[in-house]
């Protein structure tokens, strides 16, 4: 039988109210913050991270989930190939931002962690908009209560370095190394997809794949194609519980210049969906984009970009969502 749609979790249609009116909410979702009374009928929710304070060069991420936010009102209910629609799929709404603390690295990463242990125990598979990389990790820390997970990542750089300035660990470059430090990951299903650009040295790749983490170029990746390589990811992660992480720099600077370290020589908008619908079948557990600089694209097509790929990976985990929910 047909799953009965709540109205309550349906997008503000732009045939109803014109989408430059209203108040911006993810997708023009409903906004459930955490003490909302429908908070447990939530299954997919979509969470601002407004924070940015392992940046180290060119900051900005800290006001991406609102661009995005405004952006998201281009939105539609149904995918372009598919015709999905993940929101008569899956009750999905906007959390809200978690609280940051834009003056403490430490007290911010707790809040976050705290902030999606509540979601988790809702039992809501979480989607976070970032926001710089480094968000990641207190996420994963949230994800891997349980024990630690695989992790499918898009990016144009391997975030595995060990410091930056004298000894400081966490930054926007560090968190996947702090991540497998710490046993949140496991490293022989972690695979890291679109790796280019100049390097201070080849040491964070050389400390993954000793680990086993499984690191493809941008070279590798065009000339095996986005299929297989994709292939390859899903073989890698398996059926095990599984996080998706995607890095607008992993899209060549031409189509996505609002980063904070664009690389060129990277995949062009319409490679990055297919990569990203690439995902499906994987057990993934949650997801994040991060990394949108709105300082550095006035325009907002980094923006725009960003959450037509957010509403992709929506997809994917609205499927995840329907699959494993009990016949009625």
């Amino acid at each position: 039988m047909p799953r009965c749609v709540d109205p309550f979790f349906q997008p503000v249609s732009g045939l109803d109210l014109p989408r430059f009116a209203g108040v911006p909410s993810f997708m023009r979702l409903p906004h459930v913050p955490l003490d909302h009374p429908r908070l447990a009928e939530v299954e997919l929710g979509i969470i601002g991270v407004p924070w940015d304070a392992g940046t180290t060069n060119r900051p900005g991420p800290r006001h991406g989930p609102r661009q995005l936010r405004d952006y998201s009102t281009m939105i539609r209910t149904h995918h372009p190939a598919n015709g999905l629609n993940p929101f008569a799929t899956a009750n999905t709404a906007d959390l809200g931002d978690v609280p940051v603390n834009p003056a403490d690295i430490q007290d911010t990463m707790d809040r976050i962690t705290s902030f999606f242990r509540q979601v988790l125990d809702q039992n809501i598979l979480p989607v976070a908009a970032g926001g710089d990389h480094l968000v990641s990790l207190p996420v994963l820390r949230a994800l891997a209560t349980d024990g630690p997970v695989g992790m499918i990542h898009f990016d144009a750089h391997t975030d595995l370095f060990h410091s930056y300035f004298g000894g400081n660990l966490y930054t926007h470059g560090t968190p996947f190394r702090r991540a497998i430090e710490e046993g949140l990951l496991v490293p022989e299903r972690v695979i890291q997809i679109g790796i280019r650009g100049t390097m201070y040295d080849d040491e964070d790749i050389r400390f993954g794949r000793d680990c086993g983490v499984t690191i493809i170029t941008v070279d590798e990746l065009f000339e095996r194609g986005i299929g297989d390589v994709m292939a390859e990811a899903r073989k890698r992660v398996g059926d095990q519980p599984t996080y998706c992480s995607f890095d607008i720099d992993f899209i060549d600077p031409a189509f996505a210049p609002g980063t904070g370290t664009p690389e060129i020589g990277g995949p062009n908008s319409w490679q990055a969906q297919q990569a990203v619908r690439g995902l499906a079948g994987v057990n993934l557990i949650g997801a994040d984009l991060v990394e949108v600089s709105p300082p550095f694209d006035p325009g907002g097509g980094t923006a725009w970009l960003g959450i037509s790929l957010l509403f992709e990976i929506v997809c994917v985990l609205a499927t995840r969502i329907a699959g494993r929910r009990k016949p009625a």
